[in-house]
Order: C-alpha cells, then sequence, then structure tokens
C-alpha cells in the first residue's frame, strides 16, 4: 500500500473525529449556558420577590407589583431561552418558535413598563411595539400552520 493510499483511508476518519469533538464541544457549551441562564433566572427571581416585600411598604403595592410583573416576565424570558437550548440540544437544529414566544414576551414587557407609567415612548415606539406584536403573533401562527401541514402529508405518505 502506498502512502497516498493510507492518507485516503485516515483522511475521513479523521474528519468524522473532528465533527465528533465539535459537536461535543457544542453540547457542552450549550449546556454550560443553559445552567448559567438557570442560575441567573432563579437569582433574579428571588431578588425580585424579596425586592417586593421590601419595597411594597415604602412605595406601595402597585409600583412595586409592576415591578415584580417585570422582573417575573424577565424570568420567563430566561426560562425560555433554556428551553430553546435545550431543544437544540435534543435535535441537534435551532428551533424558531422559542426566539418569537421570546420576542413576543419582551415586547410586551416593554408595553406593559411603558403602560404602568414608569417610563414614557414617544407616539412612533409604541406604534413599532404594537406592530412587532401582530408580526409576532403572525409568525407563530405561520409556524403552527404550515409545521401541521409538513406533519400530515408526512404521515400521508407514510400509511
Amino acid at each position: 500500500m502506498s502512502a497516498d493510499n493510507e492518507q485516503e483511508k485516515s483522511g475521513p476518519r479523521t474528519m468524522g473525529a473532528i465533527v465528533w469533538l465539535l459537536e461535543h464541544a457544542q453540547d457542552l457549551v450549550s449546556v454550560i449556558i443553559g445552567v448559567v441562564l438557570l442560575a441567573l433566572a432563579g437569582a433574579e427571581l428571588v431578588s425580585g420577590i424579596v425586592d417586593f416585600f421590601t419595597s411594597e411598604r415604602k412605595i406601595g403595592f402597585d409600583p412595586a407589583g409592576i415591578n415584580l410583573l417585570y422582573r417575573v416576565l424577565l424570568v420567563f424570558i430566561l426560562v425560555e431561552i433554556v428551553h430553546t437550548v435545550v431543544l437544540s440540544l435534543r435535535s441537534h437544529h435551532l428551533a424558531a418558535e422559542p426566539f418569537i414566544v421570546v420576542g413576543l414576551v419582551a415586547v410586551i414587557r416593554k408595553i406593559l413598563v411603558v403602560l404602568s407609567g414608569s417610563e414614557t415612548l414617544p407616539t412612533a415606539e409604541l406604534a413599532l411595539l404594537t406592530a412587532m406584536i401582530f408580526v409576532f403573533v403572525t409568525a407563530l401562527i405561520a409556524l403552527t400552520w404550515f409545521g401541521r401541514r409538513g406533519k400530515g402529508r408526512e404521515s400521508d405518505l407514510t400509511e
């Protein structure tokens, strides 16, 4: 056997080993990110609850409740991102739906802050946030619609 022939045989094995290593390194990084996000979400939730009870007496229930809602929605966003990481680890592809949900919650969170009076926005910016809700909801409906139609066709083909 020649040296060129031996390199040709070891080449695909080497490439496969590199791909395997990269996939597992990516999985490890994703797991670390998920754990950090969960720890951050837990700390934010506990901090928000403690802050609610300490500030409720000083500033009143409504402002403290709005602050708690703002932080709980942030925790929800973080948990949804962790959910996306888990889905990515399981299927090894990125799902669009969790990102759309995160975007929708983030926009709703911003609108709630504006409506609570904690922050003011120009009318054009508020209109843009409202349009973003419409776009996110439309995207979710489209993903659900086309996802079901695609699954229906696949099952028709297998029967």
